[in-house]
């Protein structure tokens, strides 16, 4: 594989490059999945700008306001990794509120959100509709291996060093869900697009090479 060294910039362009060359006939959809210390959320909304610019309709969703409610994601104590790991996501009412609708024969009609995490309640948010022309940006961590559907996956890539140095000291008991997510799913392997992200300010784009086989998942 071939690094290559980009400036945050340079790296919004060639994601808006490579989101615009998806040929689907209906919304793209794409995941950008990260660690908490990455923030896949602004890179998500730096995104937003130069593709609306190219006259494409963002859709701006993010996991956190997708979680189960407290009584399933907490069943195990507040501070279980595995919990943390496997029962924290609404895979489901994310597919059928969001992925679905915007995908292959899909309503078009989505729901920004579902879950007020904070308040351990139901958002009430209410359905919008989105054109066929849009793209849905959908920011989250551990993101992969769950059966989300998409049609451009982008992995920020965070060493295990800075990862640990990175993350708060009160969330360094998720630590573990981590390193089973790197050693269960393989992230970079899935991703389409994998960034190197240490540095945020100094990001790598990961290229592989032709002869790179794809994770057939």
């Amino acid at each position: 594989m071939r690094i290559e060294p980009v400036s945050p910039d340079l790296l919004v362009d060639r994601l808006v490059a490579r989101i615009e060359a998806v040929s689907v006939p209906h919304p793209v959809r794409v995941l950008v999945d990260g660690p908490p210390p990455a923030r896949p959320g602004a890179l998500a909304d730096a995104l937003v700008d130069p593709l609306r610019t190219r006259g494409r309709p963002v859709v701006r969703v993010s996991a956190a306001d997708f979680l189960r409610p407290a009584s399933l994601r907490y069943e195990h104590g507040r501070h279980d990794p595995d919990a943390y790991y496997t029962d924290r996501l609404d895979v489901a009412g994310l597919t059928r509120e969001v992925l679905d609708p915007l995908g292959p024969n899909g309503t078009r009609r989505y729901l920004p959100t579902l879950w007020d995490a904070a308040a351990d309640r139901a958002s009430r948010a209410s359905y919008v509709d989105a054109a066929d022309s849009a793209v849905l940006l959908l920011d989250g961590d551990l993101l992969l291996g769950t059966g989300l559907a998409a049609d451009l996956v982008v992995h920020l890539d965070v060493s295990p060093a800075v990862l640990d140095r990175r993350t708060a000291e009160a969330d360094r008991w998720t630590l573990p869900a981590y390193r089973r997510y790197v050693d269960e799913v393989a992230p970079a392997d899935w991703a389409d697009v994998v960034v190197r992200y240490d540095d945020p300010r100094r990001p790598a784009l990961v290229n592989p090479s032709p002869d790179t086989p794809r994770d057939p998942r």
